[in-house]
């Protein structure tokens, strides 16, 4: 099967040729910069399948046009699928798969290696070095023991993170719409969200972006967390509401915000913008305060996961490919 692969990095060719090869080499990946969109979706011509990012756009207008070029799967080489119009996909006949688990360390230990940085002022601690400042005013951290960490969402990320944070000797807090057996037993304190927001000194977030999630932390939400708490997003961007979190940010509601993810990002990450003046001024705005730490949308990238997901992906198409059917469909009973 032809796939045309969008917002294909060199990475990407890299780990998905891989796992074509290891497979055999059943299909013809044919790699496209650009990010699918309405503007881009003739790239598919040719193509029974499509595979596509977290910032690819595939709503149903684009839908509609890959339809009219016989493409009948997208493949999501990641996890979540908000950005994925599945009324329409559901009725043009086109399958939907994604990732759904592939390496839940990756993100746990970014999402935690935020926690230090921030905590430990790490990131400011290494350009005053590089200047030959060595005063250490402004770089007091605290210790993680004994504090209290909520964790929001405990799928496989949101139990990797407190196995983690456990052997920090934090207490741990959760809330889940499901709550884990496995949560649970790893000593987690399932509570309600308001009541994980008072009691949290850590906030992190791992839950989809549904429209359940959007902006789960707005303005009332931040008002109901401990004054200076710590709030980590390494799940999906519009879970905060940014405009929020800078004004929690300016009148110290929010002491240190962490972001891997950003409700805007699609026009910023993934790309080299070094040479450019950003466009974004709530982004810029949130650059500008010494308490915030953003990576862009790097959490999951690591060799292993990197691996995980291009085999993965590759198994959807094959599977795919000879019975019609998909390895890890998504069906709009995900949308509830």
């Amino acid at each position: 099967m032809q796939v045309a692969v969008f917002s294909a990095k060199p990475y990407d060719r890299q780990f998905l040729e891989a796992a074509n090869a290891a497979a055999g080499a059943p299909h013809r990946l044919v790699f496209q910069e650009a990010r699918l969109s309405a503007e881009t979706v003739a790239l598919a011509q040719g193509a029974g399948a499509i595979c596509a990012f977290v910032n690819d756009q595939a709503d149903a207008g684009v839908l509609e046009a890959l339809a009219g070029l016989d493409v009948r799967l997208v493949a999501l080489r990641c996890a979540g699928f908000n950005n994925v119009d599945l009324v329409a996909a559901q009725r043009l006949g086109i399958t939907v798969a994604r990732v759904p688990a592939y390496s839940p360390e990756s993100v746990a230990e970014h999402t935690v290696a935020m926690m230090l940085s921030l905590n430990r002022r790490i990131h400011r601690a290494y350009a005053r070095v590089r200047e030959g400042n060595f005063a250490l005013d402004g770089l007091l951290g605290f210790d993680m023991h004994g504090r209290t960490a909520g964790i929001v969402g405990t799928g496989r990320i949101g139990l990797a993170v407190a196995r983690i944070l456990r052997g920090f000797g934090c207490h741990l807090l959760a809330h889940d719409t499901f709550p884990s057996e496995e949560g649970r037993a790893l000593g987690l304190d399932y509570v309600a969200m308001e009541e994980l927001l008072a009691r949290s000194d850590i906030i992190t977030l791992h839950c989809p972006l549904t429209p359940a999630t959007r902006h789960l932390i707005d303005a009332a939400a931040i008002g109901g967390m401990k004054r200076g708490a710590m709030l980590i997003n390494t799940s999906r961007g519009a879970i905060v509401d940014t405009r929020a979190a800078i004004d929690g940010l300016k009148s110290g509601a929010i002491g240190l915000l962490g972001l891997d993810v950003y409700e805007e990002e699609a026009d910023l990450f993934f790309e080299d913008l070094s040479g450019q003046m950003l466009q974004d001024d709530i982004f810029a705005r949130l650059l500008t305060f010494p308490n915030v730490l953003v990576t862009a949308h790097q959490a999951f990238f690591t060799a292993d996961a990197m691996a995980a997901i291009a085999e993965i992906t590759l198994d959807n198409i094959s599977a795919f490919a000879s019975t019609g059917r998909a390895r890890h469909e998504v069906s709009t009973e995900k949308l509830a």
